[in-house]
This record gives structure tokens, sequence and C-alpha cells, in this order.
């Protein structure tokens, strides 16, 4: 079976997540929800980063990671770093946030996505290190991601 594109996949799990969340956050309040959340998605994300990394979990093995999550143009980046020691770019488009946008959730997207990002290279492996200082899905022009070995 083909797997869904990671937009779409996103997008499917958005629609099922939102009304659960706010019915949650109803009965137990905002933020013990979006705690519940955050710790539950983090988990995913590690999971996943470990499952890929079953195919290899260098640095040059991460940008197979990375390919997946532009596939069907779903980020657009420039990458400014691709070496032994780092893997640095910016993306300077993000059609999850615009994804997250159009369904009235800017408000869960950083959950939902963006704090993937980090717990996931936890999973994947724990001698890289991702530095990220701005996303476009908080409203900054670009995201900046910055992976590398530790020393």
């Amino acid at each position: 079976m083909t797997p869904l594109p990671l937009l779409q996949q996103r997008e499917v799990e958005a629609n099922v997540i939102a009304p659960l969340f706010r019915a949650f956050a109803a009965e137990v309040g905002v933020e013990r929800t979006r705690e519940i959340l955050t710790r539950t998605v983090e988990q995913w994300a590690r999971d996943a980063g470990c499952a890929a990394a079953a195919g290899g979990n260098d640095l040059s093995d991460l940008k197979r990671v990375v390919g997946r999550w532009t596939e069907g143009g779903a980020l657009e980046l420039t990458v400014l770093r691709d070496d032994a020691a780092a893997f640095e770019f910016d993306v300077t488009r993000c059609r999850f946030a615009e994804m997250y946008r159009r369904l009235g959730l800017t408000d869960l997207g950083p959950l939902l996505s963006c704090n993937r990002d980090a717990a996931m290279v936890e999973g994947f492996n724990t001698d890289i290190t991702l530095t990220r200082t701005q996303t476009i899905m908080q409203g900054a022009t670009h995201c900046d991601f910055r992976y590398a070995k530790r020393a």
C-alpha cells in the first residue's frame, strides 16, 4: 500500500484531532489539553524517527526523511549547508501552515506539525541536534532548520 503524502496525512489527522481537542478543552481546560496533545504528538514523532532510522540514521540519511516532508511541494526549501557535520536549510514555503490556516486551525498547527521536528530527530539519532529559532507557522518569513552532529 502506498502511504499518503505527508501533507494529506496531516490534514486527515487535523480533521480528527481538532474536534477532539475542542471537546477535551471544554472538559479539562485548554492548557491541560495542549499539554496532553503535545506529549502525544512528540511521542509519535520520536517513534517515527526510530522507524525512519531503520534505513540509516546519519545526516546523509536525514536528507531522505526531509525529502518525504517536501513531497508534492509540501515544503519549499533552500539548502544552506550539506556536509558530514551539518545539514542546514530554510523552509521558504510551508503548505502545512497554509493548510492549517485554510482549516481555521492556526492554533493547533504548531502542536500538530512543528513540535514534531525536535522529537523526531531524538528518535532518529540522539547524536544529531536540531536548532530552529522561527517558523512560518508562527508568523516568520521562513523556518530555519539547522541539523548538526554533536561534537
